[in-house]
């Protein structure tokens, strides 16, 4: 029985010794490939899963926050740092009330002599929002303690302004908000003007300019939210304007939004090791 089994081994071990070989080393180098890749798609699904909903700002944390925490000195100031902003925002924007409205009644009454029925409804639209806005700022408290942003470390980097800035999952949110809300009040402009058959003109519409929708005054300045604003709003601009989908969809709810690969391009966010 011995004999008959060596046989066929002895066959194996003369001309095709080195075919047999080479397989065996293809099927290691196959599966040393298998695992790379599979390493590789497991590190890229990370992101996704740290990256929140477009339009939902997060407020409770996860089990990463858990984890990995500031200390509770470096939450206070940073807590303090927030505070004063968004306080100084709130006071500039009640400030200069009087001459935003005035410069809005200015820009109604243009817009009614050029006949652009359709962009004055958009401003007033706009306006209303706005003024939605403000008025759930009066009626609430905002409630620091609670917010995991104060106390969730820098998981992401972005320039802005010719530096790198850094913020967490939350703040990196808030910017992804903003790039959405100005693709929506962009796409409502786009449309408008088209409407009325007025030339291209997206700067000069009343969301460009103002570029504060969505914004409290927390976890990023005003200038560096309008700038990603404004972004979202050129894209839905054109969109709305050619009546196309080319930088964006609209969900289920009726909600725009901005696409996946346009808004990465936008924010430039990476993340941190």
């Amino acid at each position: 029985m011995q004999r008959m089994q060596a046989g066929p081994e002895r066959r194996a071990t003369g001309g095709d010794a080195r075919r047999v070989q080479a397989q065996r080393d293809q099927a290691r180098r196959d599966d040393a490939r298998a695992l790379r890749e599979r390493q590789q798609r497991e590190r890229l699904q990370q992101p996704r899963r740290e990256t929140a909903g477009p339009a939902q700002r997060q407020r409770r944390p996860d089990s990463r926050d858990a984890t990995q925490r500031l200390d509770r000195a470096r939450q206070e100031a940073r807590i303090e740092a927030d505070r004063r902003r968004a306080e100084q925002f709130r006071r500039d924007r009640e400030r200069q009330q009087g001459i935003a409205g005035q410069r809005s009644a200015e820009r109604a009454r243009m817009l009614q002599q050029q006949r652009r029925m359709a962009q004055y409804r958009y401003q007033q639209q706009y306006h209303a929002r706005l003024h939605e806005q403000q008025r759930r700022w009066r009626a609430s408290r905002y409630d620091y303690g609670r917010d995991p942003y104060y106390s969730t470390p820098a998981s992401y980097r972005y320039t802005y302004g010719g530096r790198w800035h850094q913020t967490n999952r939350y703040g990196a949110d808030l910017m992804r908000r903003a790039v959405h809300y100005g693709y929506a009040e962009g796409m409502r402009a786009g449309r408008a003007d088209r409407e009325d058959g007025w030339r291209y003109d997206a700067r000069g519409s009343y969301g460009y300019l103002d570029a504060s929708y969505g914004y409290d005054g927390h976890y990023i300045a005003h200038d560096q939210y309008a700038h990603y604003f404004r972004q979202g709003f050129r894209h839905g601009y054109e969109d709305g304007y050619h009546g196309r989908n080319r930088y964006g969809h609209r969900d289920e709810r009726g909600d725009y939004g901005v696409l996946a690969a346009v808004l990465g391009a936008i924010l430039g966010l990476q993340l941190l090791n």
